[in-house]
């Protein structure tokens, strides 16, 4: 019974040889790797990028939140209140109201998130221990403020709610201490402070609101950019696009030929979404849908343009579409999709202003949730124009020099 090398099982003559075949391969495949720069930048650099980017910017808590104070009481325990919230750290008064009028246009334009709506009588009323209503056990005296929130951003207004509720709550020791009964006493229980919410635009703070008009702007950016990236770089893969450039075909004329199809496409994604958007998700549609898939044509000379530049600058598909997720994670994570810009640092969020898909968000969401117009989109819509201007310009540019 032999017991030798040659009868253990598992064990061929071949097996050696097929370990050195196999590490053939992967050396070959390294070296190929190691010859193509631009590949070999796309593996290496690209996901420590990204990592410093979004370990700074990926956050779900909520600071600098835009704040507007409608103060009709005009007191010193009014000022107070408002100093309370600008000393938490969270909120930035940046808007001091005179009239109700100014709450629609500060929140229709994005300009303010929250609204602080101290009214008439308010310090009157804590001093005199008296409110319209008095808690569950009808202890304490309530007096009522009003805070209005920005709720197309349901993620964002929720945390906005729970911060100045506390504050509020917070805010009612410090003025039972100071207050006192017109008979001298303090109050039994003191005066407690009650913030009424009220939310605007999406009223039920429902997540499928604010998420699936972002959704809608992804699915347009990676469909026309990743397509009409790859399908240039696979004709120059298979040789027809050489035969292309041979014809009386003009450099332009190729150029419209190849990504009107892709332009076409985005149309018929973005009339499905909005379909299943209202009839599925009942999400709904404030404003003009003739707008939104107008203003959609300037967002697509941007996605389109930088399809047509990833196609110049890769020489395979797999390139190509390495180099397209390179833009579009910085793209989706950085806009404003999941992430508010304002709790970025503030280099994260200069850099957000060269982000086209920023401007798109705020379109698509202010037309979906706000009813919005040009009269209060047009900031964003002529800073997409300009990106979307400028991109395919100069992708067009070096699409023609490299067909020449």
């Amino acid at each position: 019974m032999g017991v030798g090398g040659e009868g253990l099982p598992g064990r061929s003559p071949d097996s050696t040889m097929n370990r050195r075949r196999v590490l053939s391969i992967v050396k070959k495949e390294f070296r190929q790797l190691r010859r193509d720069p631009r590949l070999l930048r796309i593996v290496v650099a690209a996901p420590v990028f990204q990592l410093l980017i979004f370990g700074y910017a990926v956050t779900t808590d909520v600071k600098h939140i835009r704040t507007a104070v409608y103060d009709e009481d005009r007191t010193a325990v009014s000022r107070q209140l408002a100093e309370r919230f600008t000393r938490s750290g969270y909120f930035e008064l940046n808007h001091h109201l005179s009239t109700a009028r100014e709450i629609n246009r500060l929140l229709d334009s994005g300009q303010a998130q929250m609204v602080l709506h101290i009214p008439s009588g308010f310090a009157r009323d804590l001093s005199r221990g008296r409110s319209a209503r008095r808690d569950a056990a009808g202890a304490s005296p309530l007096t009522s403020l009003q805070i209005i929130l920005d709720g197309s951003d349901s993620m964002s207004a929720g945390i906005i709610a729970g911060y100045a509720q506390g504050l509020i709550a917070a805010f009612s020791p410090r003025i039972a201490a100071e207050v006192k009964h017109p008979a001298g006493g303090q109050l039994p229980a003191g005066p407690r402070l009650e913030g009424r919410l009220r939310v605007w635009y999406n009223p039920d703070l429902k997540s499928v609101n604010f998420m699936v008009p972002g959704v809608l702007c992804t699915i347009l950016l990676v469909v026309t950019m990743v397509l009409t990236s790859v399908a240039i770089v696979k004709e120059r893969e298979v040789g027809t696009l050489e035969q292309l450039v041979v014809t009386p075909i003009r450099p332009v004329e190729l150029m419209l030929g190849k990504t009107i199809p892709f332009v076409a496409i985005g149309f018929v994604d973005m009339a499905l979404i909005l379909v299943v958007a209202s009839l599925w998700f009942r999400v709904p549609i404030a404003g003009s849908a003739v707008l939104l898939f107008a203003l959609t044509i300037v967002f697509l000379l941007t996605s389109l343009g930088l399809g047509l530049f990833v196609s110049t600058v890769s020489r395979t598909q797999q390139q190509a579409t390495m180099t397209s997720f390179f833009f579009m994670m910085p793209s989706i994570l950085l806009s404003g999709f999941m992430f508010p810009i304002e709790n970025m640092p503030r280099v994260i969020q200069w850099l957000t202003y060269a982000i086209p898909l920023r401007y798109f968000l705020v379109i698509i969401r202010g037309i979906f949730l706000k009813g919005n117009d040009l009269s209060v989109l047009w900031p964003q819509v002529l800073a997409l124009a300009a990106f979307g201007v400028v991109i395919m310009t100069l992708s067009a540019l070096r699409f023609s020099k490299r067909l020449g």
